[in-house]
């Protein structure tokens, strides 16, 4: 198939450093043309992709040392790059939230929307009550319940590549905490489960702008006042496998409907088990007792993570691989473009080029049954 895959322009693809979306992208993207699809990203020009690259700015938003910059401005280029190659590609895969709902209404039976951030605002539903011709994908179970009537045509779980990350066959003793300082992430309950069972807690994690109050009135007095806390900063792909796998455990003690959470993979991928808080989509992601613990309260997350050390972390690794490498997310995502062709009019010639298996269904969930 000719799959077109339209990235946010806020972080390169991969990211450099902290970034969910675009890295997933650079998963997806890599993957596809690894199963021999012809694949066409838009981006900016620091992506590094097996995929045909249409650079549509220079560089990335976040890293950007440009003063004034607009992110609607960039993202009007990008979409008008693509909308003048729409007739190209049998798919047009956006990654882009609801922005291209008005630009691509005379072609949206060709397009999939994947939605990676939380749904639960004030002035969603309005639009996909607007939009109903644009098939959506979700990244969990959990993230479509603020939006049940919406147009939903599959979930499909994140993926990374196998070889991305080391698997780690023991820890350096510590626990983990890697994301972004948020309240919603609460790295303060992280603190909280590591001094009650004194242990040595490496936080390495992003400060946005928005949360640099937050920041500097709790969180850094928080660091700053127990000696157990490292705060490490924002790292990259490349440093991931050490800190993930030297960790006895992550901590996932989020507050918040997170829609799928990149980082549970990560850890997994390097044979770390995982102590999430259920909510959101935790228990989709964490099979409790095997890959992790799931809890409810700071207590129960101190007693996991008091006994992550006895989970089998090849096991975890096995199960990483199994259900969250970036093949397997890529068959499923094909699965689903062979449903979209199915249903489109004259599809005949693109799907009996195609190596996707087709087994048409209104509704598909990955996430059953494994």
């Amino acid at each position: 198939m000719k799959i077109a895959q339209v990235t946010p322009l806020y972080e390169a693809v991969p990211p450099k450093l902290y970034g969910g979306t675009e890295r997933v992208v650079a998963h997806l993207t890599d993957a596809l043309v690894d199963l021999g699809h012809d694949v066409t990203l838009f981006a900016s020009a620091d992506a590094e992709t097996r995929a045909r690259l249409i650079p549509v700015r220079d560089q990335a938003i976040r890293l950007d040392p440009a003063p004034l910059k607009s992110d609607l401005a960039a993202h009007m280029t990008l979409l008008s790059e693509v909308l003048r190659r729409a007739d190209d590609f049998d798919v047009i895969h956006f990654h882009t939230d609801m922005v291209h709902f008005p630009f691509f209404a005379r072609c949206a039976d060709k397009t999939l929307t994947t939605l990676h951030g939380r749904l639960d605002l004030k002035d969603l539903p309005g639009v996909y009550e607007r939009w109903p011709q644009f098939g959506l994908v979700s990244i969990s179970d959990d993230q479509r319940r603020p939006l049940p009537g919406a147009s939903w045509k599959a979930t499909v779980h994140h993926g990374m590549p196998g070889d991305l990350y080391r698997f780690s066959p023991e820890s350096a003793g510590y626990l983990a905490f890697l994301g972004r300082i948020s309240p919603e992430k609460r790295p303060d309950r992280a603190i909280e489960i590591a001094t009650k069972l004194n242990k040595p807690l490496k936080i390495a994690a992003k400060v946005d702008a928005a949360d640099r109050v937050y920041w500097e009135t709790v969180i850094q007095p928080m660091i700053d006042a127990n000696p157990l806390v490292e705060f490490v900063g924002e790292i990259g792909d490349h440093q991931k496998s050490a800190f993930l796998g030297g960790a006895e455990a992550l901590l996932f003690p989020i507050d918040w409907p997170e829609p799928f959470g990149l980082v549970m993979i990560e850890a997994m991928a390097c044979g770390t088990p995982v102590v999430a808080f259920r909510c959101g989509s935790t228990p989709e992601i964490i099979e409790d007792g095997a890959t992790g613990f799931l809890v409810d309260t700071v207590e129960q997350a101190v007693a996991a993570a008091g006994r992550a050390h006895l989970l089998d972390r090849e096991a975890i690794r096995a199960r990483f691989d199994l259900r969250f490498s970036a093949t397997a997310m890529a068959r499923r995502y094909l699965d689903v473009y062979g449903d979209l062709l199915a249903r489109r009019p004259f599809a005949g010639s693109a799907l009996e080029d195609s190596v996707v298996p087709l087994r048409p269904s209104e509704d598909r969930s990955f996430a059953a049954g494994l």
